[in-house]
Formats: structure tokens, C-alpha cells, sequence
């Protein structure tokens, strides 16, 4: 890799970082968005999907605290009602375009109870192709279970990410680095901590034998956080102080950014958490911030439910939650902001 194409990527990678403003993860496949849909009553056509996403881009007052959106292989070939790329309306919106390239989690072969991600044949070609419809950053995401890890699926997880790393960079495109330990179980907040750390370990390990360069991606990982299931959950304050100490042991300073999922936490919740680091550690060595699907876009979906009337309240709730968001960023967040909303 030459050095003018890492200093690009870094480039790209700070800007995907940036104070006070985060990642909108819009990448939702047909037959999650379907899910999402059925909750409002929206049927889940081509025209519905675009529609959604067309209001969202265009939502000035929330795009201006978005630095990347994550898009799907659809969204990224479509236009919007006028012609415009949806891509165009990004980038004029001042945001960086990514695109998931990841086909899934599929069961590790005789270990059927873990997961691996696929995807990666082919993976060069398709790369070079959305670099040309103006794809920046990708994203690949893998999944654990804290109730029952596995050296392989640990291992098989982190050289997948490794390699689809070195891909997107030898391609041009920042990779979004995304091993997520699943918060669905009754876990304590020990076991995912103990989780976490092995896989960022283990993922870091193979980062390096791959010769992914740490200045050009950025990090999207879960909080270390109690399984929602769990009898007792922790405080915001505790899961705070536990991801950025282990944050701190794990993630070496040369990674330009750390953008958080959600996971499945409510809106406000992973609001709170994010804002509560910043207020724990002022000091980090990488920029610290938020890559939200769910937690930025519950509620202008319920404001939307696919009537072109709702709009402009929809773009109104999308506008507040990514604000809400860019201040937790920065660890300026207040409950009572939430109120006055």
C-alpha cells in the first residue's frame, strides 16, 4: 500500500469520526427493513424503501450531525423521486457514502450453535465496483454469543475481518472493522466484558498478520453492556467505565475512530452510555462516537409510517435523535434535553 493511500484513508476515517457527529447505520437488508416495516403498517416495496431513506438524506437539521451513512446494496444503485443519486444527496448533505458488503451470518460448520460471517469471495471485484458508484468506507460485520464462545468461531471471525480489512484498503475504501457480541441473552456484564475482550484481542491479532494498516479503519463495536434478558442489569455509569477501560487495553491509539452500535439498546439508552464515557474519560485516544441503525431511526419511522404528509415530523425526530447523539458524542448530553423535544 503506498503512503498516499493511507494518508486518503486516514483522511476519510477522521472525517467518519469527526466531533460531534456520527454514522447512520441505513444498511438494513430487504428482509430486515421488512421487520421494521411491518411495525408501521408499510409495505415493504422498492419505492417505500427509497422513499424512507430519500427522507432521511434530505433531513437537513439531522444530516448536518452525520458524518457516514452505511448503505445497502439497493440503496446505493438507487434514485431519488427527482433522479438524484441517493449517494449525491449524502455527499452534498456533507457525509461520507459506505456500503455493507457482507453476506451474513451463516452456522459454523460442525459447530452449528456458533456463527460465521460470509462473503468474502468475490469480495475484490465488488469492492472495485462501489468505489465507482462512490462507496468511501465498507462495513463487515461479525457476531459472537457470550453465553457460549468458541476459539474457532473467535478465530474464524477475526481472520474473515482481517481480510475483508486489507481488501477494502488495498481497494481505496475505509473498512468499518465490526465484531459485535450479541447483548440478546441473560448475561451478566462480566461474561460480556470477558467476550469482548477476547474477540477485540483475537481481532486485533489478525488485523496485524493481514497487514491492515490501524491509521485507515475504524472500530464499530458493542458496549461492554448485561444481556438484556439479564435479572440484573448494569448502571449506565458502570457500562461506561467498563468499555472505555477495556476500550483503553484492547484498541491500539492508532485507530483513528471508534463508532459504537446499538445492539438492540432503546434510543436514549445508547444515547446515555455514549454521553457517559465522554464524561468519564474526557481524554481518549481515538475520536469515540456512534454508528446507529435502530437508536437513531425508531422514531422517525414511527413519524414516517409511509405517509408523504408525515415528512417533515419524520425528519423532525430523525433531526433531534442524531442531535441527542452528536452531544453524547462530545459528553454534552442532558436528560432534560430529551424533555424539551
Amino acid at each position: 500500500m503506498t503512503l498516499n493511500n493511507l494518508s486518503d484513508l486516514n483522511a476519510i476515517a477522521r472525517k467518519m469520526t469527526a466531533k460531534g457527529k456520527g454514522i447512520l447505520a441505513a444498511d438494513e437488508s430487504t428482509g430486515t427493513i421488512q421487520k421494521r416495516f411491518d411495525k408501521i403498517n408499510v409495505p415493504n416495496t422498492e419505492e417505500n424503501r427509497r422513499d424512507y431513506r430519500e427522507m432521511m438524506f434530505r433531513a437537513a437539521d439531522g444530516m448536518k450531525h452525520v458524518s457516514g451513512v452505511i448503505l445497502f446494496d439497493e440503496t446505493i444503485r438507487q434514485k431519488a423521486k427527482d433522479g438524484t443519486p441517493l449517494v449525491k444527496l449524502i455527499e452534498q448533505a456533507g457525509a461520507v457514502p459506505g456500503i455493507k458488503v457482507d453476506k451474513g451470518t451463516k452456522p459454523l460448520a460442525l459447530e452449528p450453535s456458533q456463527t460465521v460471517t460470509e462473503g468474502l469471495d468475490g469480495l475484490r471485484e465488488r469492492l472495485v465496483e462501489y468505489h465507482q458508484l462512490g462507496a468511501r468506507f465498507a462495513k463487515w460485520r461479525a457476531t459472537y454469543d457470550p453465553t457460549k464462545p468458541s476459539y474457532n468461531a473467535i478465530n474464524a471471525n477475526a481472520q474473515a475481518l482481517a481480510r475483508y480489512a486489507a481488501l477494502c484498503q488495498e481497494n481505496g475504501i475505509v473498512p468499518i472493522v465490526e465484531p459485535e457480541v450479541l447483548m440478546d441473552y441473560d448475561n451478566d456484564i462480566d461474561a460480556c466484558e470477558r467476550i469482548t475482550e477476547w474477540v477485540l484481542k483475537e481481532t486485533f491479532q489478525q488485523l496485524y498478520f493481514a497487514r491492515v494498516a490501524l491509521e485507515g479503519m475504524v472500530l464499530k463495536p458493542n458496549m461492554v453492556i448485561s444481556g438484556m434478558k439479564a435479572a440484573k442489569r448494569a448502571s449506565v455509569e458502570e457500562v461506561a467505565e467498563r468499555t472505555v477501560k477495556l476500550l483503553r487495553q484492547c484498541v491500539p491509539s492508532a485507530v483513528p475512530g471508534i463508532a459504537f452500535l446499538s445492539g438492540g439498546q432503546s434510543d436514549e439508552e445508547a444515547t446515555a452510555h455514549l454521553n457517559a464515557m465522554h464524561v468519564f474519560d474526557p481524554n481518549l485516544p481515538w475520536s469515540l462516537t456512534f454508528s446507529y441503525g435502530r437508536a437513531l431511526q425508531a422514531a422517525p419511522q414511527k413519524a414516517w409510517s409511509g405517509k408523504a404528509e408525515n415528512v417533515s415530523s419524520a425528519q423532525a425526530a430523525f433531526a433531534h435523535r442524531a442531535r441527542m447523539n452528536g452531544l453524547a458524542s462530545t459528553g454534552q448530553w442532558k436528560k432534560d434535553l430529551e424533555k424539551a423535544a
